[in-house]
């Protein structure tokens, strides 16, 4: 798609390391405004399908063809239609809309580099479909699916969270946390998945050393997973295409097996944040979000449930300077994985003035930001105020797509002083641009112990026992 960009307004708490940031919820606040004034707005409609045939409604408005602004259309539709199909997910685009701005939709995704990644992941490795956009008027009803997850202490059991720089398993025993442990690991580019399945293993082998018997096995990884099933994940991209097909989509079943079919599940990381949140909290509708080697998301319904969304918000775009910094993967600008994450630590040291060697590793220049922070280092701090004003207008751009009450914040990025900072930042943001979801949004960060434990409790409590 032609990327006419609509105006950038800047932020009234801007960044103090990142001048050029425009935040998508600005962004998107001032087109629809701009829209409504115009006097001739063009309504638009989309509903997403996914393969279970869940669909889901988004409706929004876009200037009049003959409007001199209608050149904005494409990119304001392009980018919130990328938000919706990693955070919602989906194959089947239903568009009611301009039928040339359809037609430029159709083509990006079949097209363009970033276009064709969507489709690629969200359509055909996630949805088993190409995405496919249809223009009609006769846009089908929404449906929705929501389920019960985890909430199961009793028994001796297992958790375990995969991240992309460390493994950590518990022994949970009546959802008392008997052990814990966290080893160090690079699974991101090791392209035999043997390297995974042993690291797995080996964890879950000393979590079982102190307990009686097991009972049931839970876990969380970034990625999507279905009924146990690998269908796209960041922790196997280095691994073949070939290869993945033959042994990483029923890894986890091939782990299961090795436990002689005990009760075993393993979802995405961030339904287990935000599960870790409503456990702990005693609350629901909770957005979780964590701040790792990459950006992970969940959500908890009204009702305690889970959805079949994404949740993927380290693809969501949040910042619409088509200068803004690329992620590794898909290629695109403005993603969640560069303001949400250790990623972004590293790439603010440059600005923030502090030396590290480029061959460090990701966590290893977090540990030095760490440190300095402890130190009360300026710079540091300066860091983590900067990602603390990227996720208070991050949160007001979530807050277009899900109902926001409480959100908890967690992820090695949030540890120690830094984390508090992120926090004060987010909610400053939150009460000079937005201070209606300032009252609105609670905010969660747990404490250590919640840190250590809480994640391997929600993620042992998954599997249901048989009865």
């Amino acid at each position: 798609m032609r990327q006419t960009s609509p105006p950038l307004p800047k932020p009234q708490v801007p960044p103090p390391l990142d001048d050029a940031f425009r935040p998508a919820a600005l962004v998107n606040r001032d087109f629809r405004a701009r829209v409504k004034k115009s006097g001739g707005e063009q309504p638009v409609r989309f509903a997403l399908q996914q393969a279970d045939g869940s669909v889901y409604h988004f409706h929004t408005s876009v200037f009049a063809a003959n409007s001199p602004e209608a050149a904005a259309n494409e990119l304001y539709l392009e980018r919130l239609v990328k938000f919706l199909l990693w955070s919602r997910g989906g194959w089947k685009i239903y568009f009611d809309g301009p039928e040339l701005l359809g037609a430029k939709l159709a083509t990006h995704y079949r097209d363009t580099a970033t276009g064709k990644f969507d489709s690629e992941i969200v359509g055909e490795r996630i949805h088993d479909h190409p995405i496919e956009v249809v223009a009609t008027k006769n846009i089908p009803a929404e449906r929705s699916q929501t389920t019960p997850l985890g909430r199961h202490l009793g028994g001796c059991r297992i958790g375990f969270d995969l991240g992309g720089s460390d493994r950590k398993a518990a022994a949970v025993i009546d959802g008392k946390v008997v052990f814990s442990e966290e080893t160090e690991w690079n699974p991101y580019f090791q392209p035999d998945p043997q390297y995974h399945f042993d690291g797995i293993m080996d964890s879950l082998k000393k979590a079982a050393a102190h307990l009686p018997r097991v009972d049931a096995i839970g876990g969380s990884a970034a990625g999507v997973y279905v009924n146990n099933r690998v269908k796209v994940a960041s922790l196997f991209r280095g691994v073949p295409s070939d290869v993945f097909e033959k042994r990483v989509k029923d890894l986890f079943l091939e782990i299961r097996k090795q436990w002689n079919g005990i009760p075993f599940e393993v979802v995405n990381d961030g339904e287990v944040t935000a599960l870790a949140a409503s456990m702990s909290l005693g609350v629901n509708s909770v957005l979780g979000i964590s701040l790792g080697t990459s950006t992970a998301g969940g959500y908890v319904t009204a009702e305690g449930n889970i959805t079949s969304w994404l949740n993927e918000l380290a693809f969501v775009p949040v910042d619409y300077n088509p200068a803004a910094p690329r992620d590794e993967w898909s290629g695109d600008y403005g993603c969640g994985v560069q303001y949400f994450s250790q990623q972004a630590v590293g790439r603010l040291l440059v600005p923030a003035g502090i030396e590290a060697s480029s061959d460090l590793p990701l966590p290893e220049k977090l540990k030095l930001v760490q440190s300095l922070m402890k130190q009360g280092d300026a710079r540091a701090r300066k860091i983590y105020e900067t990602i603390g004003v990227y996720l208070g207008y991050g949160l007001a751009h979530f807050a277009d797509f899900y109902d926001l009450k409480h959100v908890l914040i967690l992820g090695r990025v949030t540890s120690g002083k830094g984390g508090d900072v992120i926090l004060d930042w987010a909610k400053k943001v939150l009460r000079t641009e937005f201070p209606e979801l300032a009252e609105q949004i609670s905010f969660h960060i747990p404490d250590e112990k919640d840190k250590r434990h809480g994640q391997a409790i929600a993620a042992a409590s998954l599997a249901e026992l048989k009865s």
